[in-house]
């Protein structure tokens, strides 16, 4: 018998009442005798969140941030100075900066420098860089950089390493993170900028012939063209997948097609203070 899994939803773009919502993602994990905070929102609001929660932020285990933008890392400097120790898990090229460059009008979108600079503070050893897949317990991993195999899945957006939009960000640090929970796997996503389909058949690739009991997490569809959803929804069908919960920059239009096209049963719906149990 494994321990039981639980995640709490600490930001999304939108929370139950009584808390705080910002374009943003941050989940509070407890699985395996671990607690691991998966990205920091776009702001303090999360720390806020967790309060209300009574979730004590300065008892997890790890940081683990699934890529470097803006936000998913700019509450960073309200959580690290909590910690005794902290440790984060983080791909160096979370670290660079990038732009979102739509009509020839650049927006930065990289780790605000008060996040980078909190991280420049950190112990040495604090510091876990990510180049390939990592087991933080027998019964939790992390992806490492995801390979980009599918054809019809791309970033997800305009985003580039340089203001003039001259050079593609390909976002090589996307990763998510999977628990291995009773009945399968429990896959968590910050924004699938390597694509949804090729984010889980890595996770397949790691632990081979279990199923997906559940995908919880941004998935960045709000783009989608109209080929890459059904793509998606018929890669997704031919998956065993028990329970899907978009959240973040999924998109309210790529909400509605995933939920009339996979059905009620496999669709749950979420927000900022949600709670599940696996």
């Amino acid at each position: 018998m494994k321990h039981c899994s639980k995640i709490t939803v600490l930001m999304d773009n939108r929370a139950q009442p009584g808390l705080l919502a910002e374009h943003g993602l941050s989940l509070w994990i407890e699985a395996d005798g671990m607690k691991l905070l998966l990205d920091a929102g776009q702001s303090g609001a999360f720390a806020r969140n967790a309060e209300s929660m009574g979730i004590r932020l300065a008892d997890a285990d790890a940081i683990i941030l699934s890529h470097g933008h803006y936000d998913h890392t700019g509450g960073l400097p309200d959580v690290l100075p909590a910690m005794k120790a902290p440790i984060i898990y983080l791909h160096p090229a979370a670290l660079q900066p990038r732009f979102s460059v739509r009509e020839g009008m650049a927006k930065p979108n990289g780790m605000p420098m008060a996040a980078s600079a909190a991280l420049e503070d950190l112990p040495v050893p604090g510091c876990h860089w990510v180049r390939q897949p990592v087991r933080l317990s027998p019964c939790i991993g992390l992806t490492g950089p995801i390979p980009r195999e599918t054809g019809f899945e791309d970033t997800g957006g305009p985003f580039f390493l340089d203001a003039q939009g001259t050079q593609p960000d390909m976002i090589d640090d996307d990763m998510a993170l999977w628990i291995e929970a009773d009945n399968g796997l429990v896959v968590c996503t910050g924004c699938c900028h390597a694509g949804l389909v090729n984010t889980l058949r890595w996770v397949q690739e790691q632990r081979p012939g279990l199923p997906f009991l559940s995908v919880i997490g941004g998935l960045h569809l709000a783009a989608a063209s109209e080929g890459r959803m059904r793509e998606t929804i018929a890669a997704l069908r031919s998956m065993d997948i028990r329970q899907l919960i978009p959240l973040h920059c999924t998109g309210d239009a790529a909400v509605a097609q995933l939920q009339e096209a996979l059905g009620e049963r496999m669709f749950a719906t979420a927000m900022g203070g949600s709670v599940f149990e696996y």
